[in-house]
């Protein structure tokens, strides 16, 4: 039997927001994930990293407050940084839930970059929070060095930074060469380090990748069969959070489209995971999305459970 090549996103709910935490959640996504190996699944895994990467980024500042021979870590920098050391604990995690099960399979995490494009709007427009809270003082400094920052009523306010479209995954070679030879990849984290080409050198930007849009591609470029999608609900919903609350089963990449243009999806939740979606499909036509819960993960492989995206009618499942 051929195994079914899968790129599986995990979302915040699966790592926890604290280094403990994380410790506590990645065993569960583990037990998720080896029984996706034990029912022949070949997985890619990518995964969130807001609250670790915001985490990072506040110590390596607050560090340089208190140490002046100290520099403030660049975001590309943090970013690395979360993708290490979240890519540790999950592959360590799922190596030994594999083993426990007597099943030895090589479990192992590239850092991975990714391209953007230096004239993205999202620069001119960025979204992310990220950071601790500031004085309007520190603020002042913030937009005095160029950077971008938001008040937060009855908080202070915080640094905001550009989600800039993906262009290219850097290390897909290597990705593509690993998951082929069977081993299970950790890659992308935190949607890939953003990286801006210039001439032969690849110069870190100050700014995140959504992490769907970085699911979307990986899985389009490795040609997978299916993309399951992490989060912290077990289905997509029409009219999410009304009372005329219904929960969507299967979709078509038509209709999903359609509910984006109806404003069906919020921004910055469910809306990037369609997207992401239909980025794949595009160009996977024969293949689907799984978007559900760890939770709802047993049921909603055996199709019982979650939203299922297709390009078409009849397609994927």
């Amino acid at each position: 039997m051929n195994k079914k090549k899968a790129v599986v996103s995990l979302g915040h709910s699966a790592l926890g927001s604290t280094t403990s935490a994380q410790k506590d959640a990645v065993k569960f996504a583990a037990r998720v994930l080896a029984d996706m190996v034990e029912a022949d699944y070949q997985l890619t895994i990518t995964h969130s990293n807001g609250p670790q990467i915001s985490m990072i980024h506040k110590a390596m500042t607050e560090l340089r407050r208190l140490y002046i021979d100290y520099t403030p870590a660049p975001m590309c920098v943090c970013s690395a940084m979360s993708q290490g050391y979240v890519g540790y604990d999950i592959q360590n995690s799922l190596k030994a839930e594999l083993l426990s099960r007597g099943i030895g399979k090589t479990v192992a995490t590239i850092l991975t970059q990714v391209t953007v494009d230096p004239y993205d709007e999202a620069f001119y427009y960025p979204t992310k929070r990220i950071g601790r809270y500031m004085s309007g003082d520190d603020a002042d400094i913030e937009i005095r060095k160029g950077n971008y920052v938001q008040e937060v009523p009855g908080k202070g306010f915080r640094r905001i930074i550009a989600a800039p479209k993906p262009i290219d995954i850097v290390e897909i070679d290597a990705i593509r060469t690993l998951a082929d030879a069977g081993q299970i990849v950790i890659a992308c984290g935190g949607g890939g380090i953003p990286v801006i080409e210039q001439k032969h050198a690849l110069q870190g930007a100050s700014a995140v990748i959504e992490k769907d849009a970085i699911a979307g591609k990986l899985a389009a470029d490795l040609l997978a069969d299916q993309l399951v999608i992490f989060t912290s609900v077990p289905n997509v919903y029409r009219d999410y959070g009304k009372e005329t609350q219904s929960t969507l089963s299967d979709l078509t990449v038509k209709e999903a489209k359609k509910m984006i243009t109806e404003g069906e999806f919020e921004k910055g939740t469910m809306l990037p995971k369609i997207e992401a979606a239909i980025t794949y499909l595009d160009v996977c036509k024969t293949g689907s999305v799984l978007i559900t819960s760890l939770e709802a993960a047993a049921d909603a492989l055996k199709g019982r459970a979650g939203t299922r995206i297709t390009a078409d009618e009849g397609a994927g499942f």
